[in-house]
């Protein structure tokens, strides 16, 4: 802790926890989709549904469960948890594709109610100088779960084993959310005020610039970590990259995603460098991606992606971070605009990659065009940083 004021980690901890569970459990059938396709009897395409399935409700439940957060913090949150336990553990009251999906869907709609939530728990329980390590460590969480999802494929790849895998990430899960709703019993160090009633928390949210210009960033670099995830290891293929490889080179990034959530953003922001540290992650992202087109292969490709999952996933808190200090008694809802634009992104450029996917090279350009035009929005940001670096107030 950075000053005498006191913070409520364990509060934090449960959260990250969770957190890490939402995005456990997304991913959970992704690694083993030819071999949960087996298993159910259905298609590749049909399994894809199941993780599919979390951005296109995160960009229509997003605003509405950032509002439900803003006026009824700590019921929504347990309600995210209770509801994304509630999902994995109806995986597995039937051994068919129909509880799957019904499953993931219930988890899907729990997400937002969790994702969202990331400053609200920093600002009402860690205090204000805790509170940049606890927003890195909170979306840290998110990645680990991932790398946590990518392990139990590798160790656990055929088809008579994804009953054991649906079963861990259910463990998992229920025993996260218990966590949570205990320790949200305990007092809230730092209450916000009330927020406007209906949907007055939104307008206030989106009424500001500063807001929306975070919005448009974040839709950019995280629209291109998506596609790069999702269309790697079919554009780098032709130069000879194997399934296998691909997963190794995409775990990589994503494990240096989780050391850079923790590390840049509490960097950037002692030493008052965020707008910088935003630029160096798209700039280098785009750099990366020329890369790939120039000289696709296993090395550049680990090269890259190391770089990339260090670099770009770190903007992600060094915005929710600008948030927190920025929104106030709108924080779920501010919140909720940040995620909703960067999976709208997601949905968006990952489809346009999708097209090119025969392509690699223009596949690629795309992908490293869309990061490079983020660099200069980072400026669109400067005006409403004051000298010190800190955030005026956002103002009704």
């Amino acid at each position: 802790m950075t000053s005498g004021l006191p913070s409520r980690w364990p509060v934090l901890a449960a959260y990250a926890l969770v957190a890490a569970a939402t995005q456990l459990l997304w991913l959970n059938y992704a690694g083993v989709s030819t071999a949960a396709a087996e298993h159910y009897g259905v298609s590749e395409t049909a399994i894809g549904w199941l993780a599919q399935v979390f951005p296109l409700l995160y960009v229509v439940l997003a605003v509405p469960a950032g509002l439900v957060l803003d006026r009824w913090f700590r019921a929504g949150l347990a309600a995210g948890a209770a509801l994304t336990a509630a999902g994995a553990v109806l995986r597995l009251a039937g051994d068919d594709f129909a509880w799957a999906l019904a499953g993931q869907t219930l988890i899907a709609v729990a997400q937002p109610l969790v994702l969202n939530a990331i400053i609200g728990v920093t600002g009402r329980y860690l205090a204000e100088p805790d509170r940049p390590a606890g927003i890195a460590v909170g979306t840290a969480s998110t990645f680990a779960g991932m790398v946590v999802a990518f392990v139990l494929a590798a160790v656990f790849p055929a088809a008579g084993d994804l009953t054991v895998v649906t079963g861990v990430g259910a463990a998992f899960a229920v025993v996260a959310a218990a966590v949570l709703i205990i320790v949200l019993r305990g007092p809230m160090l730092y209450p916000h005020a009330a927020p406007p009633a209906g949907f007055g928390a939104l307008r206030l949210a989106w009424g500001d610039g500063f807001v929306r210009r975070l919005c448009l960033l974040v839709f950019l670099p995280f629209g291109t970590f998506i596609a790069l995830t999702t269309f790697a290891q079919p554009l780098l293929e032709p130069a000879g990259v194997s399934g296998s490889t691909a997963s190794v080179l995409l775990l990589v990034n994503v494990v240096a995603g989780v050391a850079g959530c923790a590390i840049v953003p509490v960097f950037a922001v002692r030493r008052r460098r965020e707008l910088t540290m935003l630029v160096v992650g798209v700039t280098v992202a785009a750099a990366g991606c020329v890369v790939l087109a120039a000289a696709p292969g296993a090395v550049s490709g680990l090269a890259v992606l190391l770089l990339i999952g260090f670099l770009l996933l770190p903007t992600l808190p060094i915005v929710l971070e600008l948030t927190e200090r920025r929104t106030g008694e709108v924080q779920g809802t501010a919140a909720g605009l940040i995620w909703l634009s960067g999976n709208l992104g997601g949905l968006i450029i990952a489809t346009v990659v999708g097209l090119l996917v025969d392509h690699p090279v223009a596949g690629f350009l795309v992908m490293g065009a869309v990061a490079l035009i983020a660099a200069p929005l980072v400026r669109l940001l400067r005006p409403y940083l004051s000298a010190s670096g800190s955030n005026v107030t956002l103002q009704r």
